[in-house]
């Protein structure tokens, strides 16, 4: 989406990545450069400065079904956790970005929900958020509920069938006139939801503001 709006991209891949060739492929073919920095912090950092993005979407998670996989491979736990992936890699992208008092916007996705203490999976998102209000950074952080449809890459099977579950209860609250709560629990697509961040990075007014579900629909390719 974001090629298709003539905006030059690097897109980022971990140089140790099994699928690294099938996606720098994938990317170059939609005219993306792109980039398998070593997650390090000196490196990263390095490659943010030469760069000097204008945005930075930070996409970053890891599932604890990812961490058995690769655990079968030898990979230690400690190396897919959340605290490593979703919080460590995260903030290296921040330290980064400060260390060059970079001016660029920093797109967060985040998850509703998130919260210091409110669990692993959402606490780091919680920590990055406060970070983020108390930094220097430009940023904004976008918070979908669940994510779903034909257009995800990767399966998530706890998600779909949480989104299942509570789709029918979200119609209810509607009925009753909770459309705010409906809208801010209901299920988006991988395709509307990068639409939705797209059109937030870009807009000045979204700039330190947290973006929740009732705030990420309607959107399309072409919005």
């Amino acid at each position: 989406m974001l090629r298709a709006r003539k905006i030059d991209v690097v897109a980022h891949i971990r140089p140790d990545s099994s699928r690294r060739q099938e996606w720098t492929r994938k990317w170059e073919l939609q005219g993306a450069r792109v980039d398998c920095t070593p997650w390090e912090p000196e490196a990263m950092a390095t490659t943010l400065a030469e760069l000097k993005p204008d945005l930075v979407f930070a996409l970053l998670g890891t599932t604890q079904a990812r961490a058995r996989r690769e655990a079968k491979d030898g990979v230690p736990a400690s190396a897919n956790s959340y605290e490593t992936v979703d919080y460590g890699m995260t903030k290296m992208l921040i330290d980064g970005l400060v260390a060059d008092k970079s001016e660029a916007r920093f797109v967060y996705l985040s998850s509703e929900g998130a919260k210091e203490g409110g669990g692993a999976y959402l606490d780091v998102r919680g920590r990055i958020e406060r970070q983020l209000a108390e930094g220097p950074l430009a940023w904004t952080a976008i918070r979908p509920s669940f994510i779903t449809g034909p257009d995800r890459e990767e399966s998530r099977l706890g998600e779909s069938v949480g989104a299942a579950i509570v789709g029918p209860a979200l119609g209810l609250l509607g009925i009753l006139g909770a459309t705010t709560l409906r809208d801010r629990y209901k299920s988006t697509t991988a395709t509307a939801l990068a639409s939705a961040m797209i059109h937030y990075s870009l807009d000045p007014a979204s700039q330190g503001r947290v973006l929740r579900g009732e705030q990420l629909h309607g959107f399309g390719p072409g919005n």
